[in-house]
């Protein structure tokens, strides 16, 4: 359909003030959605006055927050468009602006990058009144002129292609549990599971015990015996000291099951096992017994670092869906929560003596100084009790989820980001020392004084901060950074919870910063292994380590930590290769597509996180209506699931564009030695929150992504991962796709239905074929129904059902739909 138009209301009201109506409407209208082939997009911006009462001719200011834009006329343009800071704008009237009537609208020609999907739209629009305080959101349309779902049944046909591909591989098989067990052999009979059995165990697993017997009644209503009396039908856990830490031997028969373990750990995976053999919902009231299928299965994991990184920094999630969270990483055997809680737009933890860090940091809204809270950010708008902007973790409630996490086996890494994407905090540090200096106080004003107040240094940070890097020379920094790790070492110690490494950042620092620094200046002076601001970069994580190595802890942060910069490009480091430095490596991109064992090879410790397959906030696919981004490309379930760990540039297919892979391409990078491999001690998949507005969207792009995370990250080598024929290997890896889509569509999809409360995963819209006068439609993943209509509704779970190809001419609307009915996007598509 030609010029279809998409439209969301963002604001559903607005508040007058005096006589200066605020009921103002903007509607922004993508036009050109690649202007002259520059890669950029032309818009019209549509102010419109829907009050009684004009609009000024001054006095007003509207802010909102956009990737970036500007004026396509700005010089005949009757408003001024200014970048503030990061992704904040303000458009305001220039001297000779005409009031606007009631009914009155202004057009606005605007240039951006390309709008390639929704999240990509600016947000958070907001007008502000001179002499008053008070702000009111604005009603935001926005529409494009691009034929969205033309752009949507090419995908579709791509998906069905890709689906089609993959089910010719026709593998009925499927494991039970995921992660794949390394050894799983099935045997006749089943287990008769009751309230009569009897779970019997060493002291050393009580706690592990208990836990999995309350998941138990939860799930089933039944809660067998702990170490009681009853011989029969009983749960057998046995210590067994020649096997790995996370290694556990779990033997179901009829008679009884036995669980062999050398540790906590390996006694929680093997209950995580027997909880995925368990009906996948609870039945109405309590069954009196429950029938396990007896198997053998001998499992331990591949990676010992099996990572998820949760940012709660950008856009904000509460205790309880952080918890939630740590509930299904426990069960598919992730047992890392990265923890990135601080960020440019956000300082989310309590931290004893620095209540500017959360009460400024902590916080975004309509600010004129910054004193009270910092800029909005990702269109949080004015109100500083939003819910996305706004908000952090007690100390009470960070202990709450060290403990949580501790009892199910996860290792917390807390992330405070330095010396780059410092802002929250830098600014928090400004209030404090503006506060601390007006009564006087300068020595304690300037104790955690993040920032040198005479730097004239001029940069701009890749998402367009000009103040986001704190000041490496500055002695007040390493205090506060000590303050800061103190305090969390205090936390984890009340928590009980183990504390090894703190994660310090280092990433994205630009160009420019430090360069007119008055106190980088002076240490150069007096330092002579400081002969520019490059090497502030070894001064400062040198000081890092040997501060965290004093306290018992080692380095962690991106792979820059181990990277300097020679004649303008950034290379392995090899001063810090045997300090224990742990690098998670994102950067896979052209160029750098080696990066990750270049920095095993000398001998760092590597966490692999590449970007184009294991960066789950990526979309899902080049659709308008799929959120996420796309700078590293395009990520779906296949993606981590088809990483090869020791060898990832085997198999990609794509680049970060989403373009394929040209032959040869990775011809001459480098390869992962012996020594090399030694060095990877796991794999993490980051899913950053910009574009995360709700707990919803939050586990849309989180699932069903993280099964292919778990998958690598436990199973053992796959054959298709190690076999030389191309083709071979292909078979191999289609025949194990399906196998595990098999896994995902009949067990883990249904079992996150009522997974703690239920997740709102994502349902993947049909893939579609037009070919010769017939429509065909298939699904990803089986156990999901497509449905259509062809009266333009919205199909649900009363439509028809696709069952074989239509030849019927008409209008059709399709939909995939899960067992409870939720659905898919739609796609229409005419025959």
């Amino acid at each position: 359909m030609k010029n279809l138009i998409f439209t969301t209301l963002l604001i559903l009201s607005v508040i007058s003030v005096q006589a200066q109506s605020t009921d103002l409407e903007i509607t922004w209208s993508v036009t050109e959605p690649n202007y002259q082939n520059s890669n950029q997009a032309l818009s019209v911006l549509k102010l419109k006055n829907l009050g009684e009462t004009d609009l000024p001719a001054s006095g007003w200011v509207i802010y909102y927050n956009s990737l970036n834009g500007k004026l396509q006329n700005p010089e005949s343009a009757p408003v001024t468009i200014t970048y503030i800071n990061g992704d904040f704008y303000s458009l305001s009237p220039k001297s000779g602006f005409k009031a606007l009537k009631p009914g009155e609208e202004l057009d606005l020609p605007i240039l951006t990058r390309q709008l390639k999907n929704l999240t990509d739209y600016p947000k958070g629009f907001y007008i502000a009144f001179t002499g008053t305080k008070r702000t009111f959101p604005v009603k935001l349309k926005q529409n494009t002129t691009e034929d969205l779902n033309a752009r949507d049944l090419a995908i579709a046909r791509s998906v069905y292609d890709k689906t089609e591909k993959t089910m010719a591989a026709r593998s009925d098989s499927f494991s039970p549990i995921l992660p794949t067990p390394k050894s799983l052999v099935k045997k006749e009979g089943s287990f008769s599971l009751s309230g009569q059995s009897n779970l019997v165990v060493p002291k050393e697993f009580i706690a592990e015990a208990k836990l999995f017997l309350n998941d138990l009644q939860v799930a089933t209503g039944i809660k067998p015996q702990l170490n009681g009396k009853a011989k029969e039908n009983q749960i057998i856990v046995q210590l067994l000291n020649t096997i790995k830490p996370e290694a556990y031997n779990l033997h179901i028969s009829p008679k009884e099951i036995k669980i062999q373990t050398a540790t906590k750990a390996g006694v929680f995976y093997a209950f995580q096992s027997l909880k995925a053999l368990l009906p996948l919902q609870k039945g109405t009231g309590s069954p009196a017994n429950i029938a396990i299928n007896a198997l053998e299965i001998n499992d331990e994991p591949r990676f010992g670092h099996r990572a998820f990184m949760m940012d709660i920094a950008r856009n904000y999630q509460p205790k309880d869906e952080v918890k939630k969270l740590i509930e299904a990483l426990a069960l598919y055997k992730v047992n890392v929560l990265h923890f990135h809680i601080t960020d440019d737009e956000g300082w989310r933890l309590e931290i004893p003596g620095l209540p500017e860090l959360t009460q400024v940091g902590g916080h975004r809204g309509h600010t004129t100084d910054e004193n009270d809270q910092i800029n909005p950010s990702y269109g949080s708008g004015p109100n500083r009790d939003n819910l996305t902007g706004s908000g952090y973790l007690t100390k009470n409630d960070f202990i709450e989820i060290l403990k949580f996490a501790h009892e199910r086996h996860i290792l917390v890494i807390p992330e405070i980001e330095t010396p780059g994407h410092a802002r929250a905090a830098i600014v928090a540090m400004n209030a404090r020392y503006n506060r601390l200096i007006k009564s006087g106080n300068k020595i304690e004003a300037e104790k955690y004084l993040l920032r040198d107040l005479q730097d004239k240094s001029v940069y701009r940070s890749v998402q367009g901060f000009k103040d986001n890097v704190i000041n490496a020379a500055l002695p007040s920094v390493y205090t506060f950074l000590e303050k800061v790790t103190d305090e969390l070492i205090a936390m984890y110690k009340t928590a009980d919870a183990p504390l090894k490494t703190i994660h310090f950042g280092g990433d994205e620092v630009p160009a420019g910063v430090w360069e007119k620094s008055p106190v980088v200046l002076s240490l150069m002076r007096k330092n002579p292994s400081v002969k520019n601001t490059g090497q502030l970069w070894p001064y400062y994580f040198n000081k890092l380590d040997q501060m965290l190595k004093r306290k018992g802890l080692y380095l962690s942060g991106w792979e820059e930590i181990g990277l300097h910069k020679v004649k303008g490009k950034m290379v392995v480091n090899e001063r810090f290769a045997k300090s224990n430095f742990h690098t998670d490596v994102w950067n896979n991109l052209s160029g750098n597509e080696d990066l990750a064992y270049r920095l095993a090879n000398a001998g760092y410790k590597v966490v692999l996180t590449n970007v184009t397959n294991l960066y789950l906030d990526l979309a899902y696919s080049k659709s308008y209506a799929e959120p996420g981004q796309y700078w590293g490309g395009y990520v779906d379930i296949d993606k981590p699931f088809s990483f090869i760990p020791y060898n990832y540039t085997k198999n990609q297919k794509e680049d970060e564009r989403g373009n394929a892979i040209v032959p040869g391409h990775f011809k001459n990078m480098v390869q992962l030695t012996e020594f090399g491999k030694s060095n990877i001690v796991g794999i993490q998949a980051p899913l950053w929150s910009e574009i995360i507005f709700s707990k919803e969207r939050f586990e849309y792009l989180l699932f069903p992504k993280l099964f292919g995370l778990a998958e690598r990250a436990w199973a053992q080598d796959p054959t298709w991962a190690l076999e030389k024929d191309a083709a071979k290997s292909e078979a191999q890896y289609n025949a194990a796709y399906q196998s595990f889509l098999n896994s995902v569509g009949n067990y883990e999809l249904p079992r996150l239905d009522n997974l703690s409360g239920g997740f709102n995963y994502r349902i993947p819209t049909p893939g579609l074929k037009v070919e010769n006068g017939t429509l065909s439609a298939n699904v990803l993943y089986p156990g999901l129904t497509i449905v259509y209509t062809t009266d333009g509704s919205d199909p649900n779970e009363n439509s028809q059902k696709y069952t074989a190809p239509i030849s019927q001419k008409g209008n059709y609307t399709f939909k995939t739909i899960n067992a409870k009915g939720r659905g898919s996007n739609l796609i229409k598509v005419q025959l």
